[in-house]
């Protein structure tokens, strides 16, 4: 299943140059443009509460969006760039890319875990310890994953998920090299302090 694709509204800014974006920040708007696609560079303005909100989010950066501007068809694009205030950190300008649909772009996806009842590990009391609630994925921009699975069906205490075991939607592969770790089943606490409290009695031995 394709994720949604989160909208993002914005006016046309009339006018270019410093006057209109500072008339556009008095405005309580931010000041931004959204240009490639084969397309001119478009100004625009944003409402400032909002962006301000899409960014405390998280991940702004990596975020599909489904730019929104009366009068323009429905684009789907991808921050490039924020200039912020030296002092207060807010954001002043803010730059957009047109993407097509074929588009490949790295993005953040979220993974679920399922079957926690199949794993025999879990049902000794082992506890799942998640590394990574989200991955970062290279996908199409056409066909995002909603989200990225893991079976934990037959999964042991002391077992360790990698990205490797995770079967992909085609079209999409991590952007690390590496195989690293999603996540791992530890033993219970107690049995953890029990074993240490053992080591410690034999080495006292």
């Amino acid at each position: 299943m394709a994720r949604e694709i989160p909208d993002l509204i914005a006016t046309e800014r009339t006018g270019t140059g410093k006057g209109a974006a500072r008339q556009a920040r008095r405005d309580g708007l931010v000041p931004g443009i959204v240009y490639g696609g084969g397309q001119d560079p478009l100004p625009l303005n944003f409402n400032y509460n909002k962006l301000l909100q899409k960014l405390k989010q998280g991940r702004f950066m990596s975020t599909l969006f489904n730019l929104k501007v009366e009068g323009q068809e429905d684009v789907r694009v991808i921050c490039r760039g924020v200039q912020r205030d030296v002092v207060k950190d807010l954001p002043t300008h803010i730059d957009f890319m047109r993407l097509k649909r074929t588009s490949r772009v790295n993005l953040f996806v979220h993974v679920e875990f399922e079957n926690h009842k199949a794993a025999p590990g879990i049902k000794k009391g082992g506890v799942l310890t998640v590394v990574r609630p989200e991955v970062e994925l290279s996908v199409i921009a056409g066909d995002i994953p909603e989200q990225i699975v893991v079976d934990l069906t037959g999964r042991e205490i002391g077992d360790v998920i990698h990205i490797s075991d995770v079967t992909l939607p085609e079209g999409v592969s991590p952007t690390i090299d590496r195989d690293f770790v999603i996540a791992n089943i530890s033993a219970p606490s107690g049995l953890r302090s029990a074993g240490a409290d053992e080591d410690e009695e034999g080495a006292e031995e």
